[in-house]
């Protein structure tokens, strides 16, 4: 009716035009912005029915007391939601969604990126050209992995996966995947091969990694598991930093453990450890998997879908919890 207070949201730091607009225009909207600290958040919150949150930002005890009891949903910009506790805002009839389905061809497209740029060691040529040291054609330089009828293996064969999987099967002699259940769809349409995680880092010219961060998943790559894989074969991971033992993955470069890597993740970002920034054969680019104008636009949009959905009394159509 005409004076009512309009609901307030909290976007904790940046959300699109196509996710902003539509909230803009039926509530009032906080915003923390890109620096945002922790307590500047928690003086937003006061108030909120909503709060936009993307992977960089902790939505946790304090967040959500701040908030207050009319908080009714925390709609996270990204598929992953492991900066959500969810127990929490469960306990307290929040409601959780993410953004799914709609970056699955961008993070797809950066794997494969990823994977093309470690196996060619590209990073490595560009720095060596762009500096001055190139001294021309050398028949032993740069030597890099040749990926037609490599063979692929592929942890986590859910949509992100699966969109991999499909883009790398013209190059593949074989792909083989880890999942919690069968692909049949998947092992028809590509010929993939469900083996256990052992069997997969042990055939595997390419790993390639996209499954979320859960307490199982935590340095799901490590040691132990390096070793395992061929000496000249490559670890790509677009999913979450903490499924990979950075510091693992550097000594296994550094002593030739594997051939390479491609990673767009990290356990603590922003920060990236000393020892991945120095070491070989590794890919680093700064967490851009989704980072194209259509996935971003659509994930954006998303949000701004979950939290209205809520706040109109209905069932967001991506709740997680």
């Amino acid at each position: 009716m005409p004076g009512a207070e309009r609901p307030k949201v909290l976007i904790c730091r940046r959300l699109l035009p196509a996710g902003r607009d539509p909230l803009a225009a039926r509530c009032e909207i906080r915003e923390g912005g890109l620096d945002a600290t922790s307590q500047e958040l928690v003086n937003l919150a006061r108030g909120a029915v909503a709060i936009v949150a993307d992977p960089t930002v902790r939505v946790g005890e304090e967040l959500l007391t701040a908030a207050g009891e009319q908080l009714r949903v925390v709609a996270n910009y990204a598929v992953g939601y492991d900066n959500v506790d969810v127990a929490a805002c469960r306990s307290r009839g929040i409601a959780v969604t993410n953004t799914p389905g709609v970056l699955t061809n961008a993070t797809a497209e950066l794997a494969l990126a990823l994977t093309l740029a470690a196996a060619r060691r590209i990073n490595e040529a560009e720095s060596d050209l762009r500096g001055g040291r190139w001294r021309g054609w050398d028949p032993g330089d740069l030597l890099g992995l040749e990926l037609s009828g490599a063979t692929f293996g592929i942890v986590g064969m859910g949509r992100i996966g699966r969109r991999y999987a499909e883009l790398v099967a013209p190059l593949a002699g074989t792909i083989v995947y880890t999942s919690r259940s069968p692909k049949p769809e998947v092992q028809r349409a590509l010929g993939a091969e469900q083996v256990p995680m052992q069997e997969l880092l042990t055939r595997s010219d390419v790993v390639s990694l996209h499954v979320p961060a859960t307490p199982e998943t935590v340095w799901l790559i490590g040691a132990i598991e390096l070793e395992a894989m061929p000496s000249h074969a490559i670890l790509v991971n677009t999913a979450r930093g903490s499924l990979v033992d950075a510091q693992a993955l550097a000594r296994a470069l550094r002593d030739h453990v594997i051939g390479g890597a491609g990673l767009d993740v990290y356990e603590n970002e922003p920060g990236v450890p000393r020892a991945l920034l120095d070491a070989p054969r590794c890919v680093l680019l700064p967490h851009i998997g989704s980072a194209t104008t259509r996935a971003r636009d659509a994930m954006a949009a998303l949000v701004a879908h979950n939290v209205l959905a809520v706040l109109d009394g209905a069932d967001p159509p991506n709740r997680v919890a």
